[in-house]
């Protein structure tokens, strides 16, 4: 485990940082009174998650590997962070729609219903607990992978 730590500290260091970002957006009112603005501002995280696996890839190549980094070594380094991040999601997801934000599943269906963005039955399945516990596992890996193979490209070092 130890051949793990950078990549199981930066796992921990952006679920601490996504679970900040929650908070961010239930003080902003993005969960409830500015819910309309919600999908579009909430792709701002994007930024941050990027900048955290830049730090995380050049951690891993400057401290681990020598300052030394292979593409495919940032690349595998990235996806074990993913790996660990998406692990870490479901305790993410059940502390953002628990406490956090425990209104945020029934103000998105009334918003959607309301809107005509999606039927009732649709909005409830959509949005709830179970859903995005499976959409945050697998967007983590989906997104991990792009995001270490694209980063890797540009921390690489011979």
């Amino acid at each position: 485990m130890k051949k793990f730590t950078t990549e199981i500290k930066w796992a921990l260091l952006f679920t601490i940082v996504a679970l900040l970002w929650m908070v961010l957006e239930k003080a902003l009112g993005w969960h409830d009174e500015h819910i309309a603005k919600h999908a579009i501002y909430t792709n701002f995280f994007a930024v941050i998650a990027i900048a955290l696996y830049v730090f995380a890839l050049v951690e891993k190549r400057n401290k681990d590997l020598g300052g030394k980094m292979t593409w495919f070594q940032g690349v595998a380094s990235g996806m074990l962070i993913s790996v660990f991040v998406a692990i870490l999601s479901p305790l993410a997801q059940y502390i953002t729609y628990e406490f956090i934000s425990p209104d945020y599943f029934t103000n998105m269906i009334d918003y959607v219903v309301e809107n005509d963005k999606m039927t009732q039955n649709n909005a409830e399945v959509y949005f709830s607990l179970k859903s995005y516990l499976l959409q945050a596992a697998f967007g983590a890996l989906g997104m991990g992978a792009v995001t270490s193979a694209i980063i890797a490209l540009f921390v690489r070092k011979k």
